[in-house]
């Protein structure tokens, strides 16, 4: 049964370059997994910046959010160069043509679908349609927290939550507007919370653990189920 990886465009260029020493070791560990495997990449900086210009030049949301989707895809072609023959050599838009094409190939890449969604939601979608009961989330963060960590030392990481908690969590932070980030988009949490999607939050970081994240094990992030 396959698994999804939702990998944070931060963690792909966060400084506005491309961070190749972390996608080196991230090309390691999913190769070693050996599992059949759903990517969908965020769009990190450079999608934020994007977004932010094109709604300074015309004020549409919709516009600026086709704008970010863009970077998203511009990420997912990198990640599938990235991984070679393992990988379906294409950046999917479709979930139910990405889905079927993980029978052929181990891997499939995809970055953002259509304005207004986010990669959290595609993710979840993609996972929906591939039958995968388990998405990793892996970020510039360790896990969720009750507060932000960079605001708050003090903040406290969750071991473990419900879909429940998580949802409520996502409702106070998502704003829906282009380029911004939020602990996990409400619709994805909505959609992963319907299909009992077992959900994984790791920092890149620690991005050694991803491996036991993608077998369902014990890890040093977050997990909701």
């Amino acid at each position: 049964m396959a698994v999804v990886i939702s990998l944070g465009g931060s963690l792909i260029n966060g400084s506005g370059s491309i961070d190749r020493a972390f996608l080196k070791e991230f090309r390691g560990i999913v190769l070693k997994s050996g599992e059949s495997l759903g990517i969908v990449t965020g769009g990190g900086k450079v999608a934020r910046e994007y977004a932010a210009a094109a709604m300074e030049f015309c004020g549409n949301n919709f516009v600026a959010d086709g704008v970010a989707v863009a970077a998203t895809r511009m990420n997912a072609a990198l990640v599938a160069s990235l991984l070679g023959e393992a990988a379906h050599p294409q950046v999917f838009t479709d979930f139910t043509k990405a889905a079927a094409a993980l029978g052929k190939h181990r891997i499939v890449v995809m970055g953002g679908t259509i304005p207004g969604i986010t990669t959290d939601t595609d993710s979840v979608l993609l996972a929906e349609a591939a039958g995968a009961k388990r998405i990793v989330n892996l970020s510039n963060v360790d896990g969720i927290y009750d507060s932000d960590p960079r605001e708050n030392p003090n903040a406290k990481k969750y071991g473990k939550m419900t879909h429940a908690q998580l949802l409520e969590m996502a409702q106070r932070g998502d704003r829906r507007a282009p380029g911004t980030n939020f602990v996990f988009d409400v619709i994805a949490c909505r959609l992963a919370a319907r299909s009992g999607i077992e959900l994984h939050f790791v920092g890149g970081k620690n991005v050694r653990e991803l491996g036991d994240a993608i077998k369902g094990k014990k890890h040093s992030g977050t997990i909701v189920c």
